[in-house]
């Protein structure tokens, strides 16, 4: 299930450049030095995937706890029923009942250092910018997130979110160099496309907690393989 970080990444990226483009246009790089800019954005990269890394060891580690329960298939069903959920719930009905809001201190407080980093060019600035873009609210993070809270360690939990974060970098690369670049119908047809492979990742994740005997796609039950080992014996 790995790979369907990355590919949530590079598609996602497209709603990443209408959500964070904004950001990316206005970070400080040196134009006049290609070398000095592409070590900016480098580090600005670093700095979110640094984000990720953390926010997918976290949940990564209570998705470990989970596993070491013995929930992690059930988990999993239910991390792909709420991932298409959340898609097929209309936005207004998110902001009417208003989910966000115990954190909306939070993030107003990243978004004042951000904006402060922003006016900055010392040599930590894109690592602060990189590193507070990452835990900015984003639909697309929270997908990542839900997806790696079914992994069965810490270090795939947060393999997890770099690898969605890796998936980001190309398109972002390219807005931060050209700015906005894709017409208006363009995005749209984008943006439409993006919550059906949301489900189509949410449907592989209940086929994974269903434990069908697929290899790779769904393991049977961990009881059921040692019950095995034990018979043939």
């Amino acid at each position: 299930m790995l790979w369907s970080a990355f590919i949530l990444g590079l598609l996602g990226s497209f709603h990443c450049v209408g959500m964070c483009g904004p950001i990316a246009f206005m970070l400080p790089v040196d134009r006049t030095n290609s070398f000095r800019k592409i070590t900016q954005i480098f580090t600005y990269h670093f700095g979110r995937l640094l984000a990720y890394s953390i926010i997918g060891l976290f949940f990564g580690l209570v998705g470990k706890s989970l596993y070491v329960f013995g929930f992690q298939q059930q988990l999993s069903i239910a991390i792909g029923v709420l991932m298409i959920i959340v898609v097929l719930i209309p936005v207004q009905t998110f902001n009417k009942y208003n989910f966000s809001k115990p954190v909306y201190n939070i993030i107003s407080k990243v978004k004042s250092s951000l904006g402060k980093a922003l006016k900055k060019k010392t040599a930590d600035t894109f690592l602060t910018i990189g590193f507070l873009n990452g835990f900015l609210p984003c639909g697309l993070v929270y997908m990542a997130v839900f997806a790696s809270l079914a992994m069965q360690s810490t270090t795939q939990g947060s393999l997890y979110m770099v690898l969605f974060g890796l998936g980001t970098i190309p398109l972002m690369t390219t807005a931060i160099y050209i700015g906005k670049f894709l017409n208006i119908k363009a995005n749209q047809r984008i943006q439409k496309a993006i919550p059906v492979f949301v489900i189509i990742i949410g449907l592989l994740f209940i086929i994974r907690g269903l434990g069908l005997d697929i290899p790779y796609l769904s393991p049977a039950p961990i009881t059921e393989i040692a019950t095995g080992q034990i018979e043939c014996h």
